[in-house]
């Protein structure tokens, strides 16, 4: 008798930390026969991937990864072509009854971009599934020892396209604000900074990994150049 398709499993593998992946995650990885992840390319064509060491950090074999590169850059033609040629790949793969997972770094629901591929191969009619993880502002709490939020307070998470206007207007409204992408607003955040010093602000980088750093000083948070994985957490003065 012929065994049913299993999903295209889309595994979150959390903030970095290959022990903050879900038991469920870990599962889908080990029975999967190829796992997609997301690499990045430097200037001098050197390919690297953190979601890949993630993988093999959890014991998974060289021989089951497969990486794959978006290109950078503001046109979006280059990336959705990527984005259609893995589909592609990816479906031959699951029409050979391949069981196929697709990693992805904090939650694979939240600001991830491998979100385009999860349409693509449920509009070709393949069976996807998503298996939720752990996304890095909820794992940076405990690195502060702060309750996220309390009693009626309210949680905004927002990318770093927010403004200072915005963003002042936010936290005057009693939000408790998280902003991830925060490369993207350096410049406003300084000035929120400057203009709001009754809030506490919580800046974050590489959260659960060995190069983690956290500190609420303002100072040298206004010095620091914000890598890609960094956030922060501004809260009303208590």
């Amino acid at each position: 008798m012929e065994q049913p398709q299993k999903e295209i499993q889309f595994v979150s593998l959390g903030p970095g930390n290959p022990e903050l992946i879900t038991v469920k995650g870990l599962k889908a990885l080990q029975d999967a026969s190829y796992i997609y992840c997301p690499a990045t390319l430097s200037s001098n064509g050197i390919r690297s991937s953190h979601a890949s060491n993630t993988l093999q950090a959890l014991g998974i074999g060289n021989d089951k990864i497969r990486t794959f590169t978006l290109p950078m850059n503001k046109n979006r033609e280059a990336a959705l072509k990527a984005y259609n040629d893995l589909a592609d790949e990816i479906e031959v793969c699951y029409k050979s009854n391949q069981h196929i997972s697709v990693a992805a770094e904090g939650d694979a629901g939240f600001y991830a971009s491998i979100q385009y591929l999860y349409e693509l191969l449920k509009n070709k009619g393949l069976q996807v599934k998503r298996i939720a993880g752990v996304p890095a502002f909820i794992a940076a709490g405990p690195v502060a020892g702060i309750h996220l939020v309390k009693q009626e307070e309210r949680l905004l998470v927002v990318p770093g396209t927010i403004t200072a206007e915005e963003l002042t207007e936010k936290i005057h409204s009693g939000y408790v604000v998280v902003i991830m992408k925060l490369p993207l607003c350096g410049e406003a955040i300084i000035e929120v900074m400057d203009k709001n010093p009754d809030a506490e602000f919580h800046y974050f980088e590489n959260i659960s990994r060995d190069n983690e750093f956290y500190t609420t000083d303002i100072d040298i948070i206004k010095e620091r150049k914000l890598p890609y994985f960094s956030l922060m957490i501004i809260s009303p003065k208590q």
